[in-house]
Parts: C-alpha cells; sequence; structure tokens
C-alpha cells in the first residue's frame, strides 16, 4: 500500500542511491540554492514568504495612510515613492497600492507559506518518508515563484520604461485590483498608465500557477504512495488530510485560472476578443471590435478563486487541528468528522463562485442556487469550528504562544464565517457589495485566520527546523500586538460597510455622507501601524533563535507525530530508523501510555496490554 525509503540497508537507513544523489558531499548551490531536500526547500519558501509579507504589509500601511490622512504627503516614503506628487498618494497610486497588497498578499504570502513552506517541510516528516515522491519538481516549484516575484515588481512600476511601460516610476503600475476585471484589464487604453504592468501581472500570475500545481503534483503523489508502514489513511495527521485536500483543489482549480490568463493577455497582446465586447469606447478611443463577453472572465476567475480561499485556509485548518490536540493534551475531538469536513469544504467551494457575482445580473434562480451552496457550507465549517471548541473543553492546556495563536485562529476564524453568513443572502450582499464589509469579512478569513495559524505553526514547528526554540516572551508579545492590531483595524470595517463606505476610493470623504467616518479611519490606521511593526518582532525572534535560540531535543512538545520521532533538524533521508506506524496521531492522555501522558505513533502497544488497562 505504500513505500518507504526507495533504497534501506540493513538497520533501516537510505541508501546512498535514494533520490540519486545519496549522502555524497554537496556543494554550497546544491546544498542551500538549488536544493532537492523538501526541508531546504520548504525553509526556502518560509524565508521568502515573511520577507513578501513586509512587503505586503507596507503596500498595506500606504492604503492606510490615504484613508486616514487623504491628500497629505506622507512622512519619508512619501518623497521616496511618490516624488512626482509631492509626496502624496494619487488616485492612480492608490488603485497600485491596494492592487499590489492583495497580490503580494494572496500569491506570495498566504498561498506559498501555507501550501509551499509548511507542506513542504512536513509532508515527508509526518508520513515517515525521506523526501517528495519529485525532488527535482519540487525544486522548480520554489523556483518557478521568482520569476513572478519579478514580473511583479515589474508591475509594480519598478524598473525601467521599456520593461514597465509606466512613466515615473512607482506613480503608476497596474490598478485594476487583485481581480483584474476587463475592460479594464483587457483594453491598455482603458487604465492610462498600466499598460505593460498589467501584462507583467498576469504572467506573474501564470508562474505562480505552474509552481502550485508543480507542487500539487507532488503532495498528491507523495501522500499517496510514501506512507510509512501501517500510516493507513485514517491514521494520517489532520495536517496531511489539508494538504492533500488542498493539491487535490490546486490540480483542478489552477487550470481554469491559467487557461484565463493566456486569454487576457492574448486580448492584450494579440487582438483577440475572449472578453471585449464590439462597440466599446473608452477613453475617446475607436469604437471596439470583437464579440466577446466580459463576465466570461469573472466566471473563469472566480471558479479559480474561491476554491483558492480554501488554497489558503484548509492547510492552516489542518496545522492548527495538531497544534491544539498537542497543546490540550487530549485527542482531536471528532477525528474523521474533521477529515469528512475538509472535505465537503473543497466539494463545496467549487459550485460557491457565483455568490462573488451576485450583482452582474444573473438569473435571479441561478443567484439563489448559489446563495444556498454558499449558505450549506456554512455545516461542515461549524463541525470544525465546534470540533475544535470540543477538543479545547477540558483539555489541559498549555498557555504558551502556540496555543494562544490557535486560539486566536478559532475565534478570527469565527468572526469571519458569521459575516460570511450575511454576503451569502442576496439581498444582503446586494446592498453591502464592495463595501468595506466585504473587506471586513476577507481579511477576518484569509488575513487573521491564516496568519494566527501561521505564527503558531512558525512557533511549534521551529524547534524541528533548527533545532532550537523560539523566545517564549517575544513570542507572546508579537501575539498581544497583533492580535490588538488587527481587531482595531478589521473590525469597525463591518461598521463603516453598513454605513456604505465602498471600497478601492482613494477619498470616499468627497461624499458628505461618509465624511464622519474619517476619525474611525485615522484609529485603524494607527491600530495598522502597530499591527505591521509587531511583525519586526516576530522576523527577529525567528531570525535571533535561529543562531542563538536554546537548543532542544527531538521532542519538546511532547508530541505524537512521526516527525517528532527525527532528529531537530532532520539529517539526509529524515529517519535515522524507517518508521513505522501503529497508531492514529493523537493518542494523548492514553491509558496506555504509562507515565508519560503521550503515546508516539511508532510506540508499539501489544493488545492484550491495551485491553488491560481499559479493564481497569
Amino acid at each position: 500500500m505504500s513505500t518507504l525509503h526507495p533504497t534501506l540497508d540493513h538497520a533501516g537507513h537510505a541508501g546512498d542511491d535514494a533520490h540519486g544523489y545519496g549522502h555524497h558531499e554537496l556543494t554550497f548551490i546544491q546544498k542551500y540554492v538549488f536544493s532537492t531536500d523538501h526541508k531546504m526547500i520548504g525553509m526556502q519558501f518560509l524565508i521568502t514568504t515573511l520577507l513578501m509579507m513586509m512587503v505586503g504589509g507596507a503596500l498595506a500601511l500606504g492604503v492606510r495612510w490615504q484613508l486616514a490622512r487623504p491628500w497629505e504627503s506622507m512622512p519619508i516614503f512619501g518623497h521616496l515613492k511618490f516624488a512626482t506628487d509631492g509626496g502624496q498618494i494619487s488616485p492612480e497610486s492608490y488603485t497600485m497600492l491596494f492592487t499590489m497588497h492583495a497580490t503580494v498578499m494572496i500569491f506570495l504570502v498566504i498561498i506559498p507559506i501555507l501550501a509551499g513552506a509548511f507542506g513542504n517541510f512536513l509532508i515527508p516528516l509526518m508520513i515517515g518518508a525521506d523526501d517528495m515522491a519529485f525532488p527535482t519538481l519540487n525544486m522548480l516549484s520554489y523556483w518557478f515563484m521568482w520569476p513572478a516575484i519579478l514580473f511583479f515588481s515589474f508591475s509594480l512600476g519598478l524598473g525601467p520604461e521599456w520593461l514597465t511601460g509606466v512613466r515615473g516610476g512607482m506613480d503608476a503600475g497596474t490598478a485594476q485590483g487583485w481581480t483584474s476585471y476587463p475592460l479594464l484589464s483587457a483594453l491598455k487604453q482603458a487604465a492610462p498608465g498600466s499598460e505593460m504592468s498589467q501584462t507583467w501581472w498576469l504572467m506573474a500570475v501564470t508562474f505562480i500557477g505552474v509552481s502550485s500545481m508543480m507542487g500539487s503534483v507532488n503532495y498528491m503523489t507523495t501522500i499517496i504512495n510514501m506512507r510509512a508502514p501501517g500510516m493507513t489513511l485514517f491514521r494520517m495527521p489532520l495536517t496531511i488530510w489539508s494538504m492533500f485536500i488542498t493539491a487535490i483543489l490546486q490540480a483542478f482549480a489552477l487550470p481554469v485560472l491559467t487557461a484565463a490568463g493566456f486569454m487576457l493577455v492574448a486580448d492584450r497582446m494579440l487582438g483577440t476578443c475572449f472578453f471585449i465586447p464590439a462597440g466599446i469606447v473608452v477613453n475617446n478611443a475607436a469604437p471596439t471590435i470583437g464579440g466577446g463577453q466580459t463576465l466570461l472572465w469573472q466566471h473563469l476567475f472566480w471558479f479559480y478563486s474561491h476554491p483558492a480561499v480554501y488554497i489558503m485556509l484548509l492547510p492552516a485548518m489542518g496545522m492548527v487541528s495538531d497544534m491544539l490536540a498537542c497543546m490540550c493534551r487530549k485527542p482531536i475531538f471528532g477525528y474523521k468528522p474533521m477529515v469528512y469536513s475538509m472535505a465537503a469544504i473543497a466539494g463545496l467551494g467549487f459550485i460557491v463562485w457565483g455568490h462573488h457575482m451576485f450583482i452582474s445580473g444573473m438569473n435571479p434562480a441561478l443567484g439563489m442556487t448559489f446563495m444556498v451552496s454558499t449558505m450549506m457550507i456554512a455545516l461542515p465549517s461549524a463541525v470544525k469550528t465546534f470540533n475544535w471548541i470540543g477538543t479545547i473543553w477540558g483539555g489541559r492546556l498549555q498557555f504558551n504562544t502556540v496555543m494562544l495563536n490557535c486560539v486566536a485562529f478559532v475565534a478570527m476564524f469565527i468572526i469571519g464565517g458569521l459575516s460570511g453568513i450575511f454576503m451569502a443572502a442576496v439581498p444582503v450582499d446586494i446592498y453591502i457589495h464592495d463595501t468595506y464589509f466585504i473587506v471586513a469579512h476577507f481579511h477576518y478569513v484569509l488575513f487573521g485566520t491564516t496568519l494566527f495559524g501561521v505564527f503558531g505553526a512558525i512557533t511549534f514547528w521551529f524547534p524541528k527546523m533548527w533545532g532550537r526554540m523560539m523566545n517564549e516572551t517575544v513570542g507572546k508579545i508579537h501575539f498581544v500586538l497583533s492580535f490588538i492590531g488587527f481587531n482595531v483595524t478589521f473590525f469597525p470595517m463591518h461598521m463603516l460597510g453598513v454605513a456604505g463606505m465602498p471600497r478601492r476610493y482613494a477619498d470616499p470623504y468627497h461624499f458628505e455622507y461618509l465624511s464622519h467616518l474619517l476619525p474611525l479611519n485615522q484609529v485603524m490606521t494607527l491600530a495598522a501601524m502597530v499591527m505591521g511593526f509587531a511583525q519586526f518582532l516576530l522576523l527577529g525572534n525567528f531570525a535571533y533563535s535561529i543562531f542563538f535560540g536554546p537548543k532542544c531535543g527531538r521532542n519538546p512538545w511532547n508530541a505524537n507525530g512521526l516527525e517528532w520521532t527525527a532528529p531537530s533538524p532532520p539529517g539526509h533521508g529524515n529517519f535515522d530508523i524507517a518508521p513505522v506506524c501503529y497508531h492514529g496521531p493523537y493518542e494523548y492522555s492514553s491509558p496506555v501510555s504509562g507515565e508519560k501522558d503521550f503515546l508516539m505513533q511508532t510506540e508499539y502497544v501489544p493488545l492484550a496490554q491495551r485491553v488491560v488497562h481499559v479493564d481497569h
């Protein structure tokens, strides 16, 4: 049913020809740059995405500055980045800022840090394999992200005019929003200043898609074929289940976005008319020649991008489940319902994309179908939520940084999920569509939920990556500042949305009925700055602990999973002895574990001993 190391010697160690490179001495380039070791690739993804998170955060603070201090010169950065406008953020620069903020955070942070960094590092370790099924493909999945980073920088307006197609450096760039709706994105004359920037953006998204596709093929193959002996499907940790389901989502959804991207590039560069209708006059240009359908892009884009919500969310769900069980010292509540609910969320995720298009003029019967299917997705989400609460209930809680971030994850998911119920109803969505209520919802679900899960996961698996512990005090301070900053920034956005404040406006206070919202936006901007600068604590703690953190053993958390039987950090082939799995991943406080309150998956307990303990 499963295979482990390609070649094993009599002691269970990986042979020299495993994966073709064995134990021969690797050069610096082979080991740290173009590495085919899943652990190094995972750490490359992690460090790269943490740096990209700071870039995305800086773009967000630019957006918040404009909403708090419209048309005021931005201190320091304003004269560096917006010199042509006297340090002010022009309307064109504002649209570029929110477009690239969303782009960086989604495509270069959340997706690659969850599926790329933790997927790469954890999957072989948690299933007892020595590496990914396709190590070279795994390496390429990371390096295909770098052309995307380069192209996104061109899209941002960074680079020579002949490459970016824009004048004024940072004062211009792609400005269509991360959804890139035609006609703004299909016609060069529709958004003056974007020109080549939008084309670079589409090419970058294509490279990110190819990178994710390489990872998804690798993850599915590895999980199906390379599990350790005894590691049945229902002995896999929920982290592995979540990565497996995420890989399936990527495999089915990504080709749709990739095809749509090629069609939009063809419209811009080759004169095709996939999304361009006939007779459209833009900026006094000649009427367009075509017969395309602008709504086709929305259907294709959201057919990928709503499953992408769960591509971003499901890995965090699985990792938080594993961390909660460990920090509560009890088995996860409802293991199989958790698996089935993740599968149900993924399945329903493919049939709800139309709720992003309720105001597009769709048939009311079709709108009703999307509304009902969207509301149904709350059911498996509720199963997961109650199971997390059931895991916490009655547990022997460890109040450390990992536990605090996991509880914050659950809390943010509840708030984001409840606001989602409002938008699932067509009549309500028609009112709040494209207001800040929407911004509040997706930041709670995609930013608050996933990043608190990531913060916990970094702390939890850091010892396995580097053999050292992160500073607990700094971790708690970072959590408190991030938690308060996040909620003070994004919870008031619900109120802004109900008040009718539209998103993507550089100066919403131009409308008199919104002018009273300026003080609230100023408070939110201060909170965003607190949250943003708090991330330097995380980066500092991370970098310092790699070299100077307290050294730890194989299993500092007394956890059950197979990864904790490997050395910290794991060497070539991961395990010094090939693991065999005898139990599920959540045998905490087991009656047969003796003086310990955990039972490793590799620890064999005779059936008779289990019966004796149960009888007593």
